[in-house]
């Protein structure tokens, strides 16, 4: 399992019974986790928590706050800094587990300037990985408020403005319309969710749409196309079951070799490693 442990500003102070205790900053929070299936650690501080989101039985739920929450703070790794908040859907803006991607991303991108294509961006952390690595990257998501957080994390971590194309956009239609237009990159990067809506409705489901989405993203990448980064949030998928769609596409046109694995968080209360998804990653001979 891919894992990091040199994170200063984030930690998961534990996990079980259905939730994780977090530490963001200087601010503590708990929120759901379907991947915590064991009983929470007797000697973890629950009770320090500044806020716990509740969810409701029919759909979404709130955040009860304990303690005064700043509207929004931030947090830094390394080079790169990102705002947190707390939002509707549990989540705080940022997925600390995906720092083993920049990490990687930044070894591999190496101030080298390629053109990389971000799908289903975000807040952008993989974003401002690569584009502080060297990269120019087009990041394309189908959310507004998505696609101004991440502006905002760009800012803050001070990307050069020129090194980011900001799309607002359908994935699918976004890559067939670079198609049509015979415009290529040396590299793709997705961070695709399980369920999703595009911003006409548009419908994504993982299970159904991913291999189409991969095969069609064959036919935008150069020639000699450098990397292809899949990452999933749901553990349900395999990252194994990711890697044969890539084989199937990717190394089927352009050879390459695969790395995949899940990736996690440590927990300080007892060391045990909490699942957070998987990642597939493609790169050239």
């Amino acid at each position: 399992m891919w894992t990091v442990t040199d994170w200063n500003a984030y930690a998961l102070l534990d996990a079980g019974d259905g939730q994780r205790l977090e530490r963001w900053g200087d601010t503590i929070v708990a929120r759901p986790d379907p991947q915590a299936l064991w009983p929470r650690d007797a000697h973890a501080p629950w009770n320090t928590a500044h806020a716990t989101y509740v969810r409701h039985e029919k759909n979404g739920g709130t955040w009860n706050v304990h303690t005064p929450l700043p509207e929004r703070w931030a947090i830094t790794y390394k080079q790169y800094a990102f705002w947190i908040r707390p939002t509707s859907f549990k989540h705080m803006g940022l997925f600390p587990e995906q720092a083993t991607n920049w990490n990687w991303l930044h070894d591999t991108i190496a101030h080298r300037p390629l053109s990389l294509l971000h799908l289903f961006a975000y807040t952008g952390g993989a974003t401002v990985a690569s584009a502080r690595s060297g990269a120019h990257v087009t990041h394309v998501d189908a959310s507004k408020n998505a696609i101004k957080w991440a502006k905002e994390n760009a800012a803050l971590s001070h990307v050069p403005p020129s090194s980011v194309r900001w799309i607002v956009d359908d994935v699918h239609d976004f890559v067939r319309r670079e198609h049509r237009r015979g415009n290529t990159y040396d590299g793709i990067i997705m961070d695709p969710p399980a369920y999703g809506r595009g911003p006409k409705g548009e419908l994504w489901k993982l299970d159904t749409h991913l291999y189409a989405l991969i095969d069609a993203c064959t036919a935008i990448v150069a020639p000699k196309p450098q990397l292809f980064v899949v990452n999933t949030y749901t553990s349900g998928v395999s990252p194994h079951a990711i890697a044969n769609v890539v084989h199937k596409t990717m190394s089927a046109r352009y050879g390459g070799s695969i790395d995949c694995s899940e990736i996690g968080i440590h927990m300080h209360s007892n060391g045990l490693i909490l699942p957070a998804g998987g990642t597939c990653r493609w790169v050239c001979d």
